[in-house]
């Protein structure tokens, strides 16, 4: 069995399909995510850490579907590097992050108060990971756009030196 199917199967068993998201359920946020980031040719830890973005939750979506202690499990379907950074994702605090991610290379953590500096690669896969989730909740949660779209557009120009030009492209385009 692939990574992919792996990870279905660990998300479908933990309740994904249960839980409501923007879209339908929180699994087919996941795996538009996914293929999102796959449609655009991103790495594959990439695509495999979309899939599993928000199962440690995250400060925008506070449902748990694995607890920390839970870490090697993941990382034993999708990889270390992939799990990384759902760990990341997941931990970041955005208030403290976003506005100055570009400039800073630093994702704050939520839960103890610290600070990450990353390097190039780590920076473009949270950023890039980052803005395809909100360009899917952008495409599917009722008004996102006329609340948000604004900021969102600020913050793709913030961050396109530090995006993959592909990202940067998609972002342009649903955000305008």
């Amino acid at each position: 069995m692939d990574p992919t199917d792996r990870l279905d199967a660990l998300l479908r068993e933990r309740g994904a399909a249960d839980v409501a998201h923007p879209g339908g359920t929180l699994a087919g946020h996941l795996a538009r995510v996914q293929g999102r980031l796959a449609g655009l040719g991103l790495p594959l830890d990439v695509q495999l850490a979309g899939r599993a973005h928000a199962v440690y939750g995250t400060q925008g979506f506070d449902v748990r579907l694995l607890a920390d202690d839970e870490r090697p499990l993941l990382a034993g379907i999708i990889g270390p590097a992939a799990e990384e950074l759902v760990h990341r994702y997941g931990a970041c605090d955005r208030q403290l992050t976003w506005p100055d991610l570009a400039g800073s290379r630093r994702v704050h953590d939520r839960h103890t108060g610290t600070a990450e500096e990353l390097d190039d690669e780590q920076l473009r896969d949270f950023a890039d990971l980052s803005l395809v989730n909100e360009i899917d909740v952008a495409e599917h949660a009722p008004g996102f756009l006329d609340e948000n779209g604004a900021w969102f557009r600020r913050l793709t120009e913030q961050w396109a030196p530090v995006l993959s030009p592909v990202v940067l492209a998609e972002a342009r385009r649903v955000f305008g």
